[in-house]
């Protein structure tokens, strides 16, 4: 397992995000992509105009891979899960052909392996052990106020025999 850090220049549009998602999932190795921003919430959560909807350009329905995915955050920074580094250098041409306004691409240690508290205060003890057993890529991945199906989206990668 590689992690590999994405950092664009620039917040990167819906249109972009979508073509970039899309792009490095046709890549064998990747695993995971976690996307980090700045958040695009629906409603205004505090002042005086509680309540009221935030029409932001930005949130947006996407589709990855033909998974329509509702973009909540303007998509600033990237982790992404290879499986192993043979093709660190296909991400890095994507990148430079997606980002001609430059971007940082670091290799290292950005995402949970273990349970954390959160994870044991989300899912309870026996989620913990299904996790483990099943899909290590939920482990870290909660926000404890937001409902799971609210802030993840699964995008399952087709296996091609060649």
């Amino acid at each position: 397992m590689i992690e590999v850090e994405v950092f664009p220049h620039r917040y990167l549009k819906a249109s972009t995000t979508e073509k970039f998602l899309n792009k490095i999932y046709d890549l064998k190795t990747v695993e995971r992509v976690v996307i980090h921003g700045q958040p695009l919430p629906k409603v205004i959560t505090y002042g005086p105009a509680r309540g009221l909807p935030v029409n932001h350009t930005e949130r947006k329905i996407i589709h990855v891979k033909g998974v329509p995915m509702e973009l909540t955050v303007m998509a600033g920074r990237f982790w992404i899960t290879l499986s192993d580094d043979s093709e660190l250098d296909k991400l890095d041409a994507i990148c430079k052909e997606m980002f001609p306004f430059g971007y940082n691409l670091k290799v290292g240690k950005f995402l949970k392996d273990r349970p954390t508290v959160t994870d044991y205060l989300k899912y309870g003890e026996d989620g913990v052990f299904l996790i483990n057993e099943m899909d290590r890529r939920l482990i870290g991945m909660v926000d404890p106020r937001s409902r799971m199906a609210n802030s993840l989206t699964v995008v399952e990668k087709e296996e091609k025999d060649e």
